[in-house]
């Protein structure tokens, strides 16, 4: 029993990264290169999304002309760094927010179309 979970794993992990390379391949192509048919490819992608192993398909933009920073931020201490954290990523402009350890609480890579809307980041929470 634990080879054929061993298998079935393996092929998830394919699967995800079939859909890593191009979310957009279709449910036969990827039956097609597995060598699996169409309905059980869609079960496990199905499978996967409602167990949050997949949690959404994305789209991948060309950032040519764009400007980017990282920020680092310290959270004050009376304020739970989650907070924070959840109130950036509802910020225009900022991609990504990390958690991180050391001299900073928060990493934020903040992009816009000039380096004038990139700073006006700063600007966050005065």
């Amino acid at each position: 029993m634990k080879r054929k979970q061993a298998d079935s794993d393996r092929i998830d992990e394919l699967i995800i990264g079939i859909l890593k390379e191009n979310s957009r391949v279709s449910n036969t192509g990827i039956a097609t290169k597995l060598i699996l048919s169409e309905s059980a490819v869609r079960r496990r992608i199905e499978n996967l999304k409602s167990n949050g192993r997949i949690r959404k398909f994305t789209v991948e933009v060309s950032d040519r002309g764009m400007s980017s920073a990282i920020t680092w931020v310290s959270v004050n201490p009376s304020v739970p760094t989650k907070q924070v954290s959840e109130k950036m990523r509802s910020v225009k402009g900022v991609e990504v927010v990390y958690e991180t350890a050391g001299q900073f609480d928060v990493a934020a890579i903040i992009t816009g179309a000039n380096i004038t809307d990139v700073n006006q980041f700063g600007d966050f929470g005065r």
